[in-house]
This record gives C-alpha cells, structure tokens and sequence, in this order.
C-alpha cells in the first residue's frame, strides 16, 4: 500500500505539489450496494468502491485569473504529480475564468477531516431484504410480479485548499423504485422512495399500495385530450420543481433569458408567483434530506464555480409566502445581478401549509379530477416560461366525486411549473419524495400534493 493512501493525505499531497497561486483539492471517496429483482426474485446484488480526485489550478495573470479543472479516477499515489501538472498546464492555456474570485478562506477545519471515509456495504439491506422478501410472496399470493431495485451509496468529499480550507461531508443516497405489473403486464403501477438508510421503507406497505392501483386499473377509460382538474403527487410536483430550481439562475433571469426575468429588465424578484402561502426552500440541515453544508464545485457552470469551493451554505427560502423570494447565484453572478449571495443546494422542499394526504384530497374531489402517479420524458420547450412538455407513465386514474373509478389513458402534458404555482388551488401535506425523472441527479425533496383545476393534457399517448 502506497505510503499516501487516506483521502486527506492524498488531498495534502495534492496541495504540497502544486506551483500555481491557488490550488483546490476534492477528493471523493464513493461506495455503493444494490440489489435488483424481477418476477418476485432477486436477480442480482453487488457492492462497489471508487475514488475520484478533481484538482483546480488557478493561475494569476496580467489579464485576470484563469483556472484549470482535472477530474480522475482510481487515484494512486503515483497519479498526483501528473495530474496536479495537467489542472496547472490548463489553467496556464486558459484565458481569464469570468467567474474568478478570490479562493474560499478563514473558514474552520472539520473535525473529522483526517478520519477514514464512511463506508456502505450489504448490511445496509439487513431488514429490508427479508421484508422484500415477504413482498414477493404477498404478492406472488395476490396475482402480482414485483420489479425494481435498490440502490444505497456514500459518498465522503474531503475538500482542501492553498488557502487552508479543510472541509469534509459524508453524504448517504438510497432510493427504491419498484413496478407491480399484471400477469399479462397489461396493467402496471410505480412506487418509489428516497432514504438515508432503509430503515424507513416499508415494502408491504409499498406493495399494498401498488395492489389498489393495479385493482384500479381494472377497468379501462379512454379520454380525449383536454384541461382537467388534476391531482399531482409529491413525485410528480417534484420532478417539476427540480426543473423550475434548475432554471432559477440570476444572472440568466437579470439578462432577459428566463421566465424569472422582468418585461423591461430586471428579474422578478418580490413578485407573488403563487395564490398559496407556498415557500419554497433548501436547507443542507433539513432533517432527513440532510445535504452538503458547504458548495462542492467540481467545475464552474450556471449552477456553481469552481471558485466558491468551501462557501458556507445556510437554509435558504426560494419563495415565501407565495413571493419569489430568491434566485441562485454565486459570488460572481451576486456581483453582477445586485442580488444576495445564493449559492444552489442539494436539497428541495415545498411547503403550502396543507394537512391532507393525497388519499385524503382525492376523497374531497368534487366532480371528475385526474389522479397521476408519476411523469418523465420531461424536456423544457420555451425557456421564457418555462413551458415543459412530457408523458404521464404508470397509472392515470379517474376521480369521480371522491372515488377513483378506473385508469385512463396516458397523456403528453404542456405545461410550466411555474404557470402551475400559480393556478394551484389546493397544496396538500409535505412529505418526503422521491422524483422519478430526476432521481438520478436529485434525490432529496419533500413536496406535497398538488391540485390544478386545469392541468394541460395536450395530446393521448399510448405507452405505459
């Protein structure tokens, strides 16, 4: 074994080579376990490590400030010099970096910087497997097949920098996604959970639920295309608003590229977006949704740079009371849009105040609604509103004065989340979600439903 081999040594190493002004060091330190099932048994199982390092050289010049980012896998030892080379001949090639600030400092070491990275194995399954288990003969029992996976990683980020910034953050990831589908696979239905450890997902409960669905799904509607009131899930009104977040950058706002931007100039900060006391907000000390407490940058672009490595993150409202209330920004773009300093976090939730669970919203539908499971194929039509177009997928079921009374057909929606904000009538309980579009990028939210008296449903589609 290599004499530095600990991610902190590696990181010190990194920086004790390099000859540029400055120098940020991430190394990152992953592991996963997953197991996979399908027709009621498991199929495979696995458990995997990797190590990834990112350099970024900054190179002072008559010009301005250039930088050069150099990210590799399986890092030994004997990697380091050549690769603190190529970040520091990069940025010597780069012309001045437009998002240049001074380096992160004077920020307090973590005290567990020099300890071994966290770790996920197997274990992590030990009661959730057997309960999988037992799902699989419920549902054998029941007329059903179960398909899906699960997927746990933990992720050790060790940042360092020349000017003496030494920040470590142990990140958990789990997801569950899981299908119940006919015997005959003409009826299928999705759940899917996000979590920290798997302690709190409970496979009977997911497939009783999954079994009501596929019990709608007996009887068979078809429906035009048209507005209907409809009732958006937390999975959905997340996938939505991941989007919206995604797209709430001041300076694109300020330059007249986004639906945040004012007629005139400006952007549309302090004006009501929604009727609903809705806020919208990140927070990296959100119990259970608990995130990166610091910006971890591994290259500069819309949503981060590279030179607010190691900025202190704090709870953030995206909108309140209904009002937009902030847009991200770094430390450059803040500069330049006359906003606050707002870096994006890994984290999301929207809160309306509502009490009622989704079951609860559908028995107090008056007249028909459509209930939806989940969406995905979701791509961004007009960037000046925000105009998203995309599929339903695995259940469109029929309410009818309380009671879903059948599924429908499959839809393609237009529509913009935030044009959905605000005609929202109702926001029901928040509660933890996983997206289903977006899970393998953005995993922690919390959404409550959502009713819209008119959601767009522009055209029928025929896939599942």
């Amino acid at each position: 074994m290599s004499r530095v081999s600990k991610p902190y040594e590696i990181v010190e190493r990194a920086l004790e080579l390099s000859t540029t002004d400055g120098c940020v060091v991430i190394a990152d330190e992953n592991s996963s376990a997953n197991l996979r099932w399908a027709g009621n048994a498991l199929t495979t199982n696995g458990v995997t490590r990797g190590r990834t390092l990112t350099v970024i050289a900054t190179v002072d010049g008559a010009q301005g400030t250039a930088s050069g980012v150099v990210t590799r896998s399986a890092v030994t030892a004997d990697d380091l010099e050549p690769l603190v080379r190529a970040a520091e001949a990069a940025a010597r090639g780069a012309g001045p970096a437009e998002d240049a600030q001074p380096l992160v400092s004077g920020i307090p070491a973590s005290a567990d910087f020099t300890e071994p990275p966290a770790e996920t194995g197997s274990d992590v399954f030990a009661d959730f497997a057997p309960a999988l288990g037992d799902a699989f003969a419920r549902a054998r029992s029941g007329g059903r097949e179960l398909y899906g996976f699960a997927n746990h990683e933990m992720t050790s980020t060790y940042l360092g920098s020349s000017t003496g910034v030494r920040l470590r953050h142990d990140q958990p990831n789990g997801t569950l996604e899981l299908n119940a589908k006919s015997p005959d696979r003409t009826r299928s239905a999705w759940a899917g959970r996000s979590t920290r450890d798997f302690k709190d997902v409970d496979p009977a409960a997911l497939d009783t639920e999954l079994a009501r669905r596929l019990g709608w799904a007996g009887r068979r509607i078809e429906l035009p295309a048209g507005r209907y009131e409809t009732l958006l899930p937390p999975t959905a009104v997340a996938d939505l608003l991941i989007y919206q977040y995604w797209s709430a950058s001041a300076r694109d706002a300020t330059e007249g590229r986004t639906v945040f931007s004012r007629p005139g100039g400006g952007t549309r900060v302090g004006e009501e977006l929604s009727g609903l006391p809705l806020t919208l907000r990140s927070d990296p000390y959100a119990p259970g949704l608990e995130s990166a407490p610091f910006v971890i940058a591994h290259a500069s672009g819309d949503g981060g740079s590279v030179f607010d490595n190691g900025l202190p993150l704090a709870p953030t409202d995206w909108i309140a009371g209904g009002k937009l209330e902030r847009l991200t920004t770094t430390r450059h773009s803040a500069g330049l849009t006359g906003l606050p300093v707002a870096p994006a976090m890994d984290n999301l939730v929207l809160d309306g105040g509502g009490e009622r669970s989704l079951d609860e919203m559908v028995a107090a539908t008056t007249g028909r609604a459509l209930l939806l499971t989940c969406l995905w194929y979701i791509r961004e039509v007009d960037p000046a509103t925000l105009l998203l177009t995309g599929l339903t997928r695995d259940g469109v079921y029929l309410v009818e004065d309380g009671e879903v009374v059948g599924e429908v057909n499959n839809f393609r929606f237009n529509e913009s989340p935030v044009g959905l904000l605000s005609r929202a009538s109702e926001a029901g309980r928040t509660e933890k979600t996983l997206p289903r579009e977006w899970g393998d990028y953005f995993t922690r939210a919390a959404m409550p439903a959502l009713r819209i008296p008119d959601f767009h449903m522009s055209s029928v589609s025929r896939g599942v």
